[in-house]
């Protein structure tokens, strides 16, 4: 079983635009399962595990749960950061939080999600790879 030893925390910045928001004038909620999906994309993208890489090898990541709070809403042209960080390793699957901060500092939402990698071609979950660890920022150590 791998542990998670340490994770490095990653922010990503964003501004709040028109296509963002619902007729109430704040963000729909769905579009904060999309804010956090593009920085999780931003971050392994730059790690060297984005989607041309997860063509070549035949593997990438899948969502299996997300559980999301909403505590403040994010109106028109506001200014953000999601900040990312894996949190736990559980065999085969991983925990990977959000906080969407406003230009306050204040935590408008938190979003945990659970992921594993996922083999294209046999159509499964597969153990992770070391590539996957590396590219959101994990380090473990083999039990």
């Amino acid at each position: 079983m791998d542990i998670l030893k340490s994770a490095k925390k990653y922010t990503y910045a964003i501004t709040i635009k028109e296509f963002h928001l619902d007729t109430f004038g704040h963000v729909n909620n769905a579009v904060y399962l999309q804010l956090c999906e593009e920085a999780r994309w931003e971050i392994i993208t730059e790690n060297g595990f984005g989607v041309h890489d997860i063509e070549k090898l035949g593997i990438g990541p899948v969502i299996l749960e997300v559980n999301i709070k909403f505590q403040k809403e994010l109106k028109l042209r506001e200014k953000i950061r999601i900040e990312t960080q894996c949190i736990a390793i559980r065999g085969k699957v991983l925990d990977i939080y959000h906080e969407i901060k406003n230009e306050k500092n204040e935590v408008c939402s938190t979003a945990l999600f659970t992921l594993a990698i996922f083999d294209i071609n046999k159509r499964k979950i597969i153990s992770p790879i070391p590539l996957w660890y590396e590219s959101i920022g994990v380090l473990v150590e083999k039990n």
